[in-house]
């Protein structure tokens, strides 16, 4: 169980509930009922980020541009190439291994675990996908880890998500990684409607539900 969360809204434009992060609004994910993604604003003096791509990104892109031009749009994995790229101009960055598949218009590329300044930390967590990658931030109050769709969390559970092509040794590998992070903020791309964007949670508790994802993963199972 999660120990707090950051509360969903049904107005449009930006949600701005914790220092220097801004959640886009909602979109659905076509080939799954029920699922909305976002995209997530990181206000930063080092230059604005944004992190996944959705259709929010064009839908508050006002808003967006108001608190200055982001520098790079970091993408998790190639899925988020599903909707049209982002009017605004805005280099997208993924992980090498999954540029190819990425219907997107690419400006550069990732491939190990690096820093954007002293902030931002961009680590490769494959299983998902080959490039999936995750973005820990830390905003000097909160440790943020955007986990895309390798840890999700449905009904209170995190989840992991196993694909038919899917590499389960990888996923596992990452799972083992992650355990490794700190962070108390879990941002996942989607979730279920009516359920929160962020979730609050201590390292134990976080250690504990990575624990069981990590356990189900390795047993075969999808989630």
């Amino acid at each position: 169980m999660t120990t707090d969360t950051i509360p969903t809204k049904t107005r449009q434009g930006l949600e701005s509930p914790l220092a220097g992060l801004h959640a886009t609004p909602a979109a659905p994910l076509p080939f799954l009922d029920g699922i909305l993604v976002r995209s997530f604003l990181l206000e930063r003096e080092q230059g604005n980020i944004l992190i996944y791509h959705s259709p929010g990104i064009n839908a508050a892109s006002e808003e967006i541009l108001e608190r200055g031009r982001a520098d790079r749009l970091l993408i998790n994995h190639w899925h988020e190439g599903m909707y049209d790229a982002p009017e605004m101009d805005v280099p997208i960055f993924v992980h090498e291994k999954d540029r190819e598949q990425t219907d997107l218009p690419i400006a550069g590329t990732f491939s190990r675990r690096e820093k954007i300044a002293d902030d931002l930390e961009v680590i490769p967590t494959p299983g998902h996908t080959p490039g999936a990658s995750m973005f820990l931030w830390d905003n000097g109050q909160h440790r943020f880890l955007f986990s895309g769709d390798t840890v999700w969390v449905r009904d209170d559970e995190w989840q992991a998500v196993v694909l038919r092509e899917s590499d389960r040794d990888s996923y596992v590998a990452s799972l083992s990684l992650m355990m490794q992070l700190d962070f108390d903020y879990l941002v996942p791309w989607g979730g279920r409607v009516g359920q929160p964007w962020g979730y609050e949670v201590d390292h134990i508790e976080a250690q504990e539900n990575l624990e069981q994802v990590f356990s189900r993963v390795v047993a075969g199972e999808n989630g």
